[in-house]
């Protein structure tokens, strides 16, 4: 709770500082109002000074602007699912759920995230978790636990023109759900679920298959994206050529893509390097687009990722629709 002038000379006092450095941190509303209730202390000048640094004029009025419109209780409220498997571990999703709040600020809405538990899609009817959402997310993981309710989850997008994001997993489980029910693969699947897999459409990176310890030898980090023109992937970052985060073992099997090309899948992003393909878009689909890549992993606050941005946008649309 906040206190008055008086008691920081008392906490200065006893605990032998100067007054200005005793910093008031009171409860806030939410995290991003933290850095906005320090500078009210004047706790950037207090650091510099200790630090020796030149002062400088902080130009917060981007966050100022983000953190108003958070707190503003007009905006109309989305509804968006997001379908994991680790969801009794608040944190497993951090990084999404973030940039999930910073597009809706972007994009003036409220998201509310339903969290769903693919393993319980599995065993149900996809329409019982998902038909009051006006998106769909499936974000990146690892083990067969809960895939075909993921898989179920992209065909339910799918089929009903309900805006689909795919993150890493999530572009492999779009994959296979389109190979299985557009393409006619029945047996598609990814080896990393199934080795012996008679339409491995996902299969482990060239550089991955000699692999035995497998510590920190994952593609990791930024690489290049070549940006279809036309896509929604061009529309979304207005560049062709971008560089993302990524983190995986797995890859689009290219031997496929001809085919899968064939059918309406369209390859929008592919890595100039390699030839991996990055992102896949559906092009009979209003927004439904999954990358390989981690884009959660570069929004911020008042400048959220390109692909959350569209996503939440197509989402939007999709709520006014309905």
């Amino acid at each position: 709770k906040p206190f008055p002038s008086d008691i920081k000379g008392k906490i200065a006092l006893f605990c032998d500082v100067e007054k200005e450095s005793v910093i008031m941190c009171k409860d806030a509303k939410s995290i991003y109002d933290v850095p906005l209730n320090l500078e009210s202390e004047n706790f950037h000048n207090v650091v510099t000074k200790k630090l020796s640094l030149p002062e400088k004029t902080n130009n917060i009025e981007a966050w100022k602007h983000f953190v108003n419109i958070i707190h503003n209780k007009e905006k109309p409220t989305l509804n968006i699912a997001v379908v994991g498997k680790y969801l009794k571990l608040s944190d497993s999703y951090i990084s999404i759920s973030e940039a999930i709040k910073h597009a809706g600020a972007a994009n003036f809405c409220d998201v509310t995230i339903h969290w769903v538990d693919s393993e319980r899609i599995e065993s149900g009817d996809a329409k019982d978790f998902l038909e009051n959402v006006s998106g769909i997310l499936i974000p990146g993981g690892f083990g067969d636990r809960g895939i075909e309710g993921k898989i179920k989850a992209a065909n339910y997008a799918r089929v009903n023109n309900i805006p689909y994001f795919g993150l890493c997993l999530g572009m492999h489980v779009a994959v296979i759900e389109f190979a299985r029910n557009v393409v006619g693969l029945k047996d598609a699947h990814s080896r990393e679920f199934n080795e012996e897999v008679k339409y491995p459409v996902i299969d482990r990176m060239e550089d991955q298959k000699n692999i035995r310890k497998k510590g920190g030898t994952m593609r990791l980090g930024s690489y290049p994206c070549k940006v279809l023109k036309g896509s929604k992937l061009e529309a979304a970052y207005n560049a062709d050529l971008v560089f993302e985060r990524h983190r995986h073992r797995y890859e689009f099997n290219n031997d496929y893509k001809k085919q899968l090309e064939e059918y309406g899948l369209v390859f929008s992003g592919i890595c100039p390097d390699n030839g991996l393909v990055e992102v896949i878009e559906n092009r009979e689909h209003p927004w439904f687009v999954a990358c390989q890549f981690h884009p959660e992993f570069k929004s911020r606050p008042y400048l959220c990722h390109p692909l959350f941005d569209s996503f939440i946008r197509a989402s939007k649309v999709s709520l006014t629709k309905a």
